[in-house]
């Protein structure tokens, strides 16, 4: 895997959106629009492993999109058992790890084969940690993961859940946070998507649709997120201090 040129950002999730508009632009049905979408998965992992970045997370079906139209559904569900059965070996073979986030019990039992069969072809890869969430919501993992340290910890004062015991308890535990959120097509929110994890993650929003986000538009986000300011609650000038290893009350060179 390439050095990355950008060190502090390891991980980055995506919310793709736009498949259905980039099909209704073309006049095709939102099924192609789909296929387009998944089509373009496969290269922005490329993209994200040959500028060093470590970790991908992608929404890929949240637990609200079951009540889009049947039709839009099954055909999602084509894509995802195709996408599961076709890359496994490419997946294996570059040192891509896949993980799926998100309730699998819901899926037919043949995606749930697939889910844990390509777990466990790429389970001990570690160049590029890939997470698909599919039948994931932000909101029922948080309810998951106290529920759990419930069941582990019965009579517990709950005073002792806390935010670790929580972390302990969600479904990406192995992974870092995101850094960097990318959403595009337009929309300005993240729709349940990594509710915790995004707690202090940069959100860029894009006009791009989906199906139409290559190489260059990744790289246009990177160079966005380098020039943020990551506080974490600081102030601006002890970010600074700390990067020119200052006392926290140290003054500044006037000449600098």
């Amino acid at each position: 895997m390439p050095d990355n040129p950008h060190p502090s950002l390891q991980h980055i999730a995506f919310i793709m959106d736009g498949n259905g508009r980039w099909a209704k632009k073309r006049f095709l049905p939102r099924a192609a629009g789909h296929a387009k979408g998944a089509a373009q998965v496969r290269q922005l992992v490329k993209d994200c492993a040959t500028r060093g970045i470590k970790y991908v997370t992608l929404y890929a079906f949240s637990t609200e999109n079951w009540a889009r139209p049947t039709d839009e559904v099954s055909a999602l569900m084509g894509l995802f058992l195709k996408y599961l059965n076709g890359e496994v070996r490419d997946m294996r073979d570059n040192g891509i790890r896949l993980r799926v986030l998100g309730d699998r019990l819901a899926f037919s039992t043949e995606i749930q084969k697939a889910i844990a069969d390509a777990e466990a072809a790429t389970a001990h890869n570690d160049t590029l940690h890939l997470s698909v969430a599919a039948n994931y919501g932000g909101r029922a993992e948080l309810v998951k993961a106290v529920q759990t340290w419930l069941r582990n910890n019965p009579g517990a004062d709950p005073a002792t859940c806390d935010a670790s015991a929580i972390e302990a308890h969600l479904s990406t535990t192995e992974i870092p946070a995101p850094e960097l959120l990318i959403r595009t097509g337009g929309e300005c929110r993240i729709s349940n998507f990594l509710l915790w994890q995004t707690a202090y993650t940069e959100l860029y929003f894009t006009d791009t649709l989906w199906p139409e986000f290559n190489g260059a538009a990744l790289d246009t986000a990177i160079e966005w997120f380098k020039a943020r300011e990551r506080r974490f609650g600081k102030t601006s000038e002890q970010v600074q201090n700390a990067k020119e290893n200052l006392p926290p009350s140290a003054p500044r060179d006037a000449t600098g």
